[in-house]
């Protein structure tokens, strides 16, 4: 645990929602932090442009990305605001925004704005969970796709139901006559990226989660055919200001959007770096020693229980969400008291929701380095204390 800032005394099993950054990563931080304080001016005029233009050169080989469609944002809701801004001139009455009911809420807030802005419509597709296979959610999304339809917004990684699902057919049957969006909040540092050979338009990150680079580090990546249509949700100086020499007005409008705190984005290199050392295979030993240990947590809450396993493996990362008998005590997507229980009563750290109008509730477990088997066994004992 030295490797991490995390409290000692709490079992952490919700990494999904926030991250967690290893103490080196916050040095780093720390010391891009003082030396912007240390002369404010010379470091945004002179200091800040290299240092982005170098982070995002580290950031797009770790995705697979060509760095010419590559902006740092503070987080994938910022990037999907900014998107579907920009193709709201496109969009009209009869015109169809298609997202499913697994989609992340804040996300699917912003397609429902776009729409009442556009007078198109918000179709949201009910993808069935538990699910036994990832043709099912392949299914459920191309036949709701219409001669209408002219955005489909789809998780990388789903955050309620925690399932990697299977980008490359639905894309490949959409793209080029349909915008994909893909939120991928989840998806970087846990799964193989390759954004250029994804096909999709469009696709945001989070680095804070599972890259565990600090807080407010994400980014927007941009087929080079949709470049020309991208403005950023805030619009700023690159509007109307002649890009710098070498740089695009595509990075002209998204590098410098106000005064703000860089320093989280420009640890990325760090963290990218620092997490690859972690684990004698690198990156790929990260993902896989994550990936075993959520399936195991899985198991080991579903046998002590005597839950059923609500979906296959190969639709499993680093997360796990484990469907918990009722009674259900809060609205949909709103935490169940539970989650305050085990907070409060055992020093655990898990989201335990209701969902859709589906009476069970869930409960999604996380599994990041600092995690032990004896974290989730731990779990199962509470969990069978507090509800019975």
């Amino acid at each position: 645990m030295d490797t991490w800032a995390l409290d000692e005394t709490v079992t952490h099993l919700n990494h999904g929602s926030f991250g967690a950054s290893p103490r080196s990563v916050l040095e780093v931080q720390d010391r891009w932090r003082t030396e912007m304080e240390a002369n404010p001016v010379l470091f945004f005029t002179k200091t800040l442009q290299p240092a982005l233009d170098e982070t995002r050169a580290v950031l797009a080989d770790f995705v697979g990305a060509d760095p010419a469609g590559l902006v740092l944002v503070p987080n994938a809701t910022s990037g999907v605001n900014s998107v579907l801004r920009s193709l709201e001139p496109s969009l009209g009455p009869g015109d169809e925004i298609l997202v499913t009911d697994h989609a992340y809420n804040a996300c699917r807030n912003v397609a429902e704005v776009t729409a009442h802005r556009t007078g198109a419509s918000l179709v949201e597709v009910p993808v069935p969970f538990p699910i036994e296979s990832a043709q099912e959610f392949t299914s459920a999304v191309l036949d709701r796709v219409s001669a209408s339809t002219r955005v489909v917004m789809l998780d990388a990684v789903t955050s309620p139901t925690a399932l990697i699902l299977p980008l490359d057919e639905i894309i490949a049957m959409l793209e080029p006559d349909i915008s994909v969006i893909v939120d991928a909040a989840h998806a970087p540092g846990m799964v193989p990226l390759n954004l250029t050979a994804l096909g999709a338009s469009f696709v945001v990150g989070n680095c804070h989660k599972w890259m565990c680079a600090p807080k407010s580090a994400g980014f927007l990546w941009v087929r080079s055919d949709r470049l020309h249509e991208m403005v950023p949700a805030t619009v700023s100086h690159g509007w109307n200001v002649e890009p710098r020499v070498g740089a695009s007005r595509f990075h002209s409008l998204f590098d410098w959007t106000g005064t703000d705190d860089p320093t989280a984005k420009l640890s990325i290199p760090a963290a990218i770096a620092t997490m690859a050392t972690l684990h004698r295979h690198g990156w790929d030993g990260v993902t896989d020693a994550n990936h075993q240990l959520a399936l195991e947590g899985r198991r080991t809450i579903s046998e002590r229980l005597g839950l059923d396993i609500a979906a296959p493996d190969s639709m499993i990362g680093s997360m796990a969400t484990i469907p918990l008998p009722g009674p259900r005590n809060a609205a949909h997507g709103d935490l169940e008291p539970l989650t305050e229980q085990l907070r409060m009563g055992w020093n655990i750290e898990v989201p335990v929701f209701s969902w859709r109008d589906w009476p069970d509730r869930l409960l999604r477990l996380s599994a990041q380095l600092y995690n032990r088997t004896s974290d989730y066994e731990r779990l199962a004992e509470a969990l069978s204390s507090e509800m019975t």
